[in-house]
């Protein structure tokens, strides 16, 4: 492979295991033994759990391995140290599922945000609950598709979803203002591949209207959280949290629309941190290399 050709098939290998001597130069010496010319690479030892991360980005600088030769070969190294690992290619972009439902602002930010290069994703669809976004999608050629939830037709519907994921090859599914609950079941399917958004006045001002409340309680800063979805509701995994000081000055609608700036800037931090496999789900925490 010429030096040309390798600068632009970066790789990425992420791997976790038990934490113990070894791993390290296991898998720098495996790269290196394979002509890998590694840019970056991260490493955390949890001291709480005992577990180790380590995210390695690189490039055959020299010689002709291929993914799939890598991919194949470093299993002898997974199993030397018990490792959960992926090794994929840097460039390819993750194709996600977004679900709003009325609110714009997130669906807004992603798909400017993408169109100026700066998220790594394909968007395979966006799915709601009602069709006032639907324009929104449709100028920029994205298909839209529209699932109404009832009581009676949840899992219909739940179940018509999975199947739209599976068909379109969908790899992350972003909740971005989907003002819908999933069901447990629906939250285990997408275990590590869902991220929601919410305000951080959870779970503290409940229900609707949680900025008036806010308003009501003289709060002094506004936040939102970004985490993966689990079936405990709006208490996943966090990824990105997003601040922004306020005092006595501010009106309810003022709050409001704090309160959108924080939750655009904490979902496409976490996006963008999800697409470029950096985040490492351990139980209910996350281990993120930045």
């Amino acid at each position: 492979m010429s030096q040309d050709a390798s600068s632009c098939n970066e790789l990425i290998l992420k791997a976790a295991c038990k934490a113990e001597s070894g791993i390290v130069a296991a898998v720098s010496t495996f790269l290196a033994d394979r002509g890998a010319y590694i840019s970056d690479m991260s490493q955390f030892d949890d001291p709480a759990t005992g577990r180790f991360s380590l995210r390695a980005r690189f490039h055959i600088a020299s010689g002709d391995a291929t993914l799939e030769q890598l991919q194949e070969e470093f299993q002898a190294v997974a199993a030397q140290f018990g490792m959960e690992w992926n090794l994929l290619s840097a460039e390819a972009p993750t194709r996600t599922l977004i679900m709003v439902s009325k609110f714009d602002h997130c669906l807004d930010d992603l798909l400017y945000r993408l169109k100026k290069g700066e998220l790594n994703m394909e968007i395979t669809a966006v799915v709601s609950n009602h069709l006032d976004l639907r324009p929104m999608a449709e100028r920029e050629g994205i298909r839209f598709v529209y699932l109404p939830i009832t009581p009676d037709n949840k899992p219909q519907q739940e179940k018509a979803l999975m199947e739209l994921i599976d068909e379109t090859g969908t790899e992350l599914v972003v909740l971005a203002r989907y003002m819908q609950v999933l069901s447990d079941t629906m939250c285990k399917q997408l275990s590590g591949r869902a991220i929601n958004i919410h305000h951080s006045f959870l779970p503290g001002f409940k229900g609707a209207r949680p900025y008036h409340q806010a308003y009501d309680r003289g709060v002094k800063l506004i936040g939102a959280t970004a985490h993966y979805v689990t079936s405990d509701l709006d208490e996943g995994p966090i990824i990105e949290q997003s601040v922004q000081p306020v005092d006595h000055t501010y009106t309810p609608e003022q709050l409001v629309a704090v309160g959108r700036d924080t939750e655009t800037v904490a979902l496409a931090r976490a996006v963008r941190l999800h697409v470029e496999h950096r985040v490492f789900l351990h139980g209910n925490k996350t281990v993120i290399f930045r």
